[in-house]
């Protein structure tokens, strides 16, 4: 067996990962950090207190993953050094190596994340296309297959809203994944995505094209000011739906606001409380506020409407296809797998990275496929 560490690809990861950490920088910013949190009144103000523990935070975490990147290289070393005297060393090349490739590629989508909301928590709605129960279905599974990635992450995910739909599936679904960079991982996710398989509704067991959409904003946290007036505000009650069973909520708690001047709606029947409800659906309004805002300030407000293109064919950014072969292929960055189940049950990983590298790169990279990294 021949490790090929020089390889292109490998060496390609290295080398990004060499550019990732400037220690000394780092470490001068952690100390101006530490300088500034050791004056008292910085603590009685959250607004400068809350950002300057996140940034502290973050560079030492930076650090961390810096020293533990020389420990896995230093170690790769020393067991070429020991195969070159003798020694067997294939079954410790055989784990480390992947491993550190694997690491690699982690710290390599993290110096993509560079937007000023990158590192927050993500809100995620979903919504089906035309198509009844089939699309309502689809939508479903995409719910489960983000659901499955937080987890796979280690994120924490919390279902907001949820519209069954009438035979299966679901009509919308808004849920919060938060952890370190969610919104910056799955920002690219926001689009239709298209899934053509034999339908499980249709008993003459003919292929189906389903449609659903996918948006994706940041949580905005308080240290952000969003200016909303309460006469710009309708707030709506009513009772939180379900499957049935004890848990079924019987009392007018779910609410639903909309804002007014720019029709923008976030609802939350998550909670037994109305008040708890309420003050979920408010930050997630703020939430969408923001990003709407920010889109009018960059002047790229053509943005968010591309992000909620009609939900049928020609505006998909991922095809999943089941039958009659099998592949999931992203349309914007040519990512492409045949291991669909894998995809559904989380595996996002090389389309988000690739993803990432197109935003940075701002161009469309070579066809590459995924299967190697799932």
């Amino acid at each position: 067996m021949i490790w090929n560490t020089r390889s292109p690809r490998c060496a390609k990861r290295f080398a990004i990962c060499g550019s990732i950490f400037d220690s000394s920088r780092l470490r001068r910013e952690l100390a101006d950090i530490e300088e500034k949190t050791a004056d008292p009144a910085v603590w009685a103000d959250p607004t400068r207190s809350q950002p300057l523990m996140r940034e502290r935070k973050r560079i030492e975490n930076l650090l961390a993953d810096d020293s533990e990147l020389a420990r896995r290289a230093d170690d790769i070393e020393a067991y070429f050094e020991l195969a070159r005297e003798g020694e067997d060393t294939e079954a410790d090349l055989a784990r480390e190596i992947p491993a550190l490739v694997q690491f690699a590629e982690q710290l390599e989508s993290k110096t993509m994340l560079s937007e000023e909301t990158d590192p927050l928590n993500a809100i995620v709605v979903v919504h089906p296309g035309a198509g009844g129960t089939e699309s309502q279905d689809w939508a479903e599974m995409l719910m489960r297959m983000y659901i499955r990635w937080g987890e796979r992450q280690n994120f924490k995910v919390e279902i907001n809203e949820v519209q069954d739909g009438d035979e299966a599936g679901i009509k919308s679904a808004t849920f919060t994944i938060s952890g370190d960079f969610a919104y910056g991982l799955l920002s690219g996710e926001t689009g239709v995505h298209r899934l053509v398989r034999i339908s499980p509704f249709d008993s003459a067991k003919r292929r189906h094209t389903s449609f659903a959409s996918v948006f994706v904003s940041p949580e905005i946290d308080d240290t952000i000011v969003i200016d909303i007036k309460p006469e710009d505000l309708r707030i709506d009650t009513y009772r939180s739906g379900g499957k049935g069973g004890q848990h079924v909520n019987t009392t007018d708690s779910a609410v639903r606001i909309t804002h007014l001047p720019t029709g923008l709606v976030a609802g939350c029947q998550n909670e037994r409380s109305q008040h708890k409800n309420k003050e979920r659906a408010m930050k997630m309004l703020r939430s969408r506020l923001y990003e709407y805002e920010l889109e009018k300030k960059k002047a790229v407000s053509k943005k968010l409407e591309d992000s909620k293109l009609d939900i049928k064919f020609g505006s998909q950014i991922r095809n999943y296809v089941m039958q009659p072969y099998r592949m999931v292929k992203d349309l914007r960055t040519r990512v492409e797998t045949g291991d669909v189940d894998r995809v559904l049950d989380g595996a996002l990983e090389p389309f988000i990275r690739s993803y990432l590298r197109m935003r940075r790169e701002g161009g469309v990279p070579a066809a590459v496929t995924a299967d190697d990294d799932l």
